[in-house]
């Protein structure tokens, strides 16, 4: 018995020294210690042994309760709830006991729900809810997107020509690129998969820097390393593009908990696909950014296709957005080629990361119209017809014009100048990286250590000598 009250008293002296600490910033909620505290009575009969509990620190709790433990308002002086239900303080909030064994079910009964801004025809919705845009940045939008689209056509046919290598399209999915970039500030660190190229346009690289990595000349950041489309930029906080799939998220949990370790006024966003989402990195990330209350956006493009996996095989939840909740994550899904839509979402994500130091998770619906890479023929999976309804009749960039012809902003003739000049640009940006000289052989060797180890010269030296014994076997114009 003198375990069982010691046990008792300790509880509620730790419950009194709770509810004097003060409330954690941003949540309304109480920062109190996480405990065992309710012990249940000892059956009649049987003897009252009972253990100490040990204590626990808490972070964030949760938002609601169980039902019972809800319904207790203030758990009395002997540490039991005042019913025939009884409670647990246990870490995340309090939990109720119910004599009745139930499951959970495997899935809700109904589907979430997708926030959307404009219809099929480019108007507002009646009752609809978003950021206001003006017109200056509804017409860059604009303009971005449209630029875009011409960007992914170009680069694609000058790979079909042999031009470059390789080459990845956005096509479908250009309001996700430029309205989600339209919401953020310069200060945000972006950590991107490979299909948001209008993120970097919108931030300001210049078409000339897209030539240039993509035929990997001096001029390349990257300096020819890394395949055509794995673009980066330091100036432009744009982590560098790496092809295995989700490492870039817990980077982004760290770099968002830099960026709050630091009290910046700025977050972090990482851009991933539906498969993604079946990586370790995807739960380890929100895992870890929940914990920490990281200001990070997870951005899922959800476009049905994980090259040739559709959803249906890649999982059996209601999307992505669903997942957030059983790691404490607060979330959102919204039509992905809706461009006000996506605006006003991460728009409202940002703030909620960076003022109530939390993560927040945006599942985009959306459709990749083109083919995976210039490695993929989709209509070996998918049906044509599925193609082309989503290419031209939920195409992001027509209903985004009408919505802007339809406020007066835009005519057919500064569409048909924009799509002739930004053409014109792009072809000259091809030509002067054509002509561009490739990095020399010896950046192979460099940017890993501050003083080149012995090994490395080695082997460099061994590659200058292949080459020059066997010249017809390596390209003619990269230097050695």
């Amino acid at each position: 018995m003198a375990a069982l009250w010691l046990a008792r008293a300790s509880s509620q002296l730790a419950r009194r020294a709770a509810r004097r600490l003060p409330a954690r910033h941003g949540s309304g909620e109480p920062t109190s210690p996480w405990f065992l505290g309710v012990v249940p009575p000892p059956a009649l009969g049987s003897p009252a042994v009972e253990k100490s509990r040990r204590g626990f620190c808490s972070v964030r709790r949760f938002a609601g309760e169980s039902s019972a433990a809800a319904a207790v308002d203030e758990e009395p002086e002997n540490g039991f709830v005042a019913s025939d239900q009884q409670a647990v303080d246990f870490p995340g909030g309090k939990v109720s006991f119910v004599a009745e064994m139930n499951f959970l079910p495997d899935s809700m009964k109904e589907r979430i729900n997708c926030y959307r801004v404009l219809d099929d025809d480019g108007r507002t919705i009646s009752g609809s809810r978003f950021q206001e845009v003006s017109k200056e940045l509804a017409l860059k939008m604009y303009t971005e997107m449209v630029t875009l689209q011409i960007m992914d056509t170009i680069f694609y046919e000058a790979q079909r020509q042999g031009r470059i290598s390789f080459y990845l399209t956005s096509n479908g999915e250009e309001a996700i690129n430029i309205a989600s970039a339209a919401a953020l500030g310069m200060d945000d660190i972006v950590l991107p998969q490979y299909r948001e190229p209008g993120v970097l346009l919108w931030r300001g690289f210049t078409l000339q820097e897209f030539a240039n990595q993509c035929f990997g000349n001096k001029l390349d950041y990257g300096k020819g390393r890394q395949m055509p489309i794995h673009y980066g930029s330091n100036r432009l906080n744009y982590f560098t593009v790496s092809s295995p799939i989700a490492t870039q998220l817990p980077h982004a949990v760290g770099a968002a908990y830099s960026l709050k370790m630091d009290k910046k006024d700025a977050c972090a966003i990482t851009y991933f696909g539906d498969g993604g989402t079946s990586e370790g990195d995807f739960h380890a990330a929100l895992n870890f950014a929940a914990v920490m209350e990281a200001p990070v956006i997870f951005f899922c493009r959800n476009n049905g296709w994980a090259i040739s996996t559709p959803t249906t095989e890649q999982f059996r939840s209601d999307g992505v957005v669903i997942r957030g909740q059983a790691y404490g994550i607060r979330g959102i899904r919204v039509d992905g080629n809706d461009a006000l839509a996506v605006y006003s979402a991460v728009h409202a994500a940002r703030e909620m990361a960076i003022t109530e130091g939390r993560p927040i998770l945006v599942e985009a619906l959306t459709y990749r119209v083109g083919h995976h890479s210039t490695s993929d023929d989709s209509t070996k999976y998918r049906p044509v017809d599925e193609i082309e309804h989503w290419r031209t009749e939920r195409d992001p960039i027509s209903r985004y014009r009408k919505w802007v012809q339809g406020n007066d902003w835009w005519s057919d003739a500064e569409e048909s100048e924009l799509r002739s000049r930004v053409r014109k640009e792009l072809l000259q940006a091809i030509q002067a990286a054509e002509r561009m000289p490739k990095p020399p052989v010896t950046e192979l060797f460099t940017d890993v250590y501050d003083k080149i180890p012995s090994n490395l010269r080695e082997q460099e030296q061994f590659l200058r000598d292949t080459i020059m014994k066997h010249p017809a076997d390596y390209p003619t114009d990269v230097p050695v």
